[in-house]
C-alpha cells in the first residue's frame, strides 16, 4: 500500500503546505522518507484552540447516546480499516504488523467501553432536612490538550481521544510527529463516525512551540500526556500557570521478581515475549530482573538463548519477530548505555550491537550482574535490553525493585499465596502483574506512581479523569 499523504486537521478542515515548516518521517526499517508533515504555526494553533472552543460548548451539551454512537461507530470502522490502520503504524514505528494488528483491537475495545461509560457519568443526591436539596454533578472540564508518543501509534492516539469524547470534552491531540498518519486515521474514524469536526484535530510542530502555546492560552483546561518524565516534569510546571487539571503517564523502569519456586521456562516463555515486544520500547516493558540466587544462573542462560533465537527485520515481513527501533536516536541510546554498563563491570550475554546498515536495527540484548550504579540501572532504557541480577532474600528483592523514583509497572512470579500479597502491598507501582505479563484491559486504569506520574487512562478513571465535580446546594 501507498504512504498517505500528511497534513494536520483544524476544523475538518486537511491542512497542508501553504509555505509552512516541513518534518521528513521515516520508515525505521529502512531509514527512507515517507512523507512530509507539515508543521503548525502561531496562526494554525489559535485557530485550533478557537475551534476547540465552539467544539466544546457543542459536545458538553450532546447526550450520552450521541456520544456513544460515535464511538461505537469509530470502533466499527476501526474493525474495517484494520489492516490499512496496520501497515501504516508498523511502516511509521517499525513495530511488527501482529503487533499494530493488535493495537487496532486495543482501540476498538477501549471505545466500546467508553461507549457505555457515557452513561455511567452518575451524580448523587444528598440527604438534607424538607425544603432544601443539594446534589453532586460531574461535568466535562472543558478542552483538552492531548499529547502521545510515537511507541503505539494507534493506542496512544485512541487513548488520549476516546476519554474526553466521553466525557463531552472537546481535544486538540499533539501526536508524536514520527507517527503522524496513524493518529491522524484513528481521529479519521471519529469524524467519520459522526463526530463534530469542531470536537476533535490533529496538530503537529516543534514540540516546545505547540506546548507552550496551547498550555498558555485559557481556553485549555486539561493536559494529557504520555512520554518522559523530563518532558511530563516541564509540562507539568507549565500547566501550573494556569492551574489546568493533569494526567501525567510517564517513565518506567519495570522491575520484575522472579522468585526460586517457580517454573523456569514458562516465566522466560512468557517474560522474553514481553520483553522484546515493539523492541522493548514500551513504558511498561519489564526490563529489571530480579531473581533468587539459586535459579540465577539457569534463568540468565534461558533468558539468553531465547533472546538469541528472535527473528529481527522489518515488521511488514510476516515471519519478523521483532521489528527496528523508532528513530536513529534510541540505537544511539542503546550503544551507550550497554557500553557503559559493559565499563563498569556488567556481562553481556546476547546482542549488544546494531545489526545491517539500514533502517535502525539492535540486537536483543541480555546483560547480567549489572552493578547499581551503572546508567542503565537508574535511566530506562527504552530498548531490547534486559539487565539480569541475582538476590537472596525477598527484602532485598523487594528493596531493589522500590529503589528507583519510577513506579508505573512492575512484575512478580511466585506460586506463594501469602508472598503474592505482600508484594501486592509492598512494591510501589501503579500497575503489577503476578504470574502474568498482562497488566492492561480497556476496563482497568492505566498510569504510575512517583515519577511515572499521576492519573490514569483507561478504565472508568479514565472518563472521570476528564470530569470536574460539582456541588449544588438549594434552600
Amino acid at each position: 500500500m501507498n504512504y498517505p499523504d500528511l497534513c494536520m486537521v483544524i476544523d475538518g478542515e486537511r491542512v497542508t503546505g501553504g509555505g509552512r515548516r516541513t518534518h521528513r518521517v521515516l520508515n525505521p526499517a529502512t531509514g527512507d522518507a515517507l512523507g512530509e508533515l507539515p508543521l503548525a504555526d502561531a496562526a494554525d494553533l489559535d485557530r485550533a484552540l478557537e475551534t476547540a472552543q465552539r467544539g466544546f460548548r457543542i459536545w458538553r451539551d450532546s447526550t450520552p447516546q450521541q456520544r456513544s454512537a460515535v464511538l461505537q461507530g469509530a470502533a466499527r470502522l476501526m474493525l474495517e480499516r484494520q489492516e490499512e490502520l496496520a501497515r501504516i503504524a508498523t511502516m511509521e514505528e517499525g513495530k511488527t504488523l501482529a503487533e499494530t494488528r493488535i493495537e487496532v483491537l486495543m482501540n476498538v475495545g477501549l471505545f466500546n467501553f467508553y461507549a457505555g461509560e457515557t452513561f455511567r457519568n452518575y451524580g448523587r443526591t444528598l440527604v438534607r432536612p424538607a425544603g432544601m436539596r443539594a446534589t453532586v454533578t460531574k461535568e466535562p472540564v472543558g478542552p483538552v490538550a492531548a499529547f502521545s508518543p510515537w511507541n503505539f501509534p494507534l493506542g496512544n492516539p485512541g487513548r488520549k481521544l476516546g476519554a474526553p469524547i466521553a466525557a463531552g470534552c472537546s481535544v486538540i491531540l499533539k501526536s508524536a510527529e514520527e507517527t503522524p498518519a496513524s493518529a491522524i486515521g484513528v481521529l479519521q474514524c471519529l469524524l467519520d463516525a459522526g463526530l463534530p469536526k469542531e470536537v476533535a484535530q490533529a496538530v503537529f510542530g516543534v514540540p516546545d512551540e505547540v506546548s507552550r502555546h496551547l498550555l498558555g492560552s485559557p481556553i485549555i483546561r486539561k493536559l494529557s500526556f504520555t512520554g518522559s518524565t523530563v518532558v511530563g516534569k516541564h509540562l507539568i510546571k507549565l500547566a501550573t500557570e494556569d492551574m489546568k487539571r493533569t494526567t501525567m503517564e510517564l517513565g518506567g523502569h519495570g522491575p520484575v521478581l522472579v522468585f526460586d519456586d517457580v517454573d523456569v521456562d514458562q516465566v522466560l516463555d512468557t517474560m522474553v515475549a514481553s520483553k522484546y515486544r515493539n523492541a522493548g520500547q514500551v513504558c511498561v516493558s519489564p526490563t529489571r530482573f530480579i531473581v533468587q540466587e539459586d535459579i540465577f544462573e539457569r534463568f540468565r542462560t534461558g533468558f539468553a538463548e531465547r533472546a538469541g533465537r528472535i527473528v529481527v527485520g522489518d515488521g511488514l515481513d510476516t515471519s519478523t519477530q521483532m521489528g527496528p527501533m523508532a528513530n536513529p536516536r534510541r540505537p544511539d541510546a542503546m550503544e551507550r548505555l550497554i557500553g557503559d554498563a559493559k565499563a563498569k563491570g556488567a556481562r553481556l550475554h546476547a546482542g549488544g550491537e546494531r545489526i545491517g546498515n539500514r533502517g535502525f536495527f539492535f540486537a536483543p540484548s541480555v546483560l547480567s550482574e549489572v552493578p547499581l550504579d551503572a546508567a542503565i540501572m537508574n535511566e530506562e532504557p527504552f530498548g531490547p535490553v534486559v539487565m539480569i541480577n541475582p538476590f537472596g532474600s525477598e527484602e532485598s528483592m523487594i528493596a531493589e525493585a522500590n529503589r528507583l523514583p519510577y513506579g508505573l509497572a512492575a512484575y512478580a512470579w511466585t506460586q506463594d499465596a501469602r508472598r503474592q500479597r505482600r508484594l501486592a502491598r509492598e512494591v510501589e507501582t501503579g500497575m503489577l502483574g503476578i504470574n502474568t505479563s498482562m497488566i492492561g484491559g480497556a476496563d482497568a486504569p492505566f498510569g504510575g506512581v512517583k515519577w511515572s506520574g499521576h492519573g490514569s487512562e483507561d478504565g472508568p478513571e479514565g472518563v472521570e479523569a476528564c470530569l470536574v465535580t460539582k456541588a449544588v446546594h438549594e434552600g
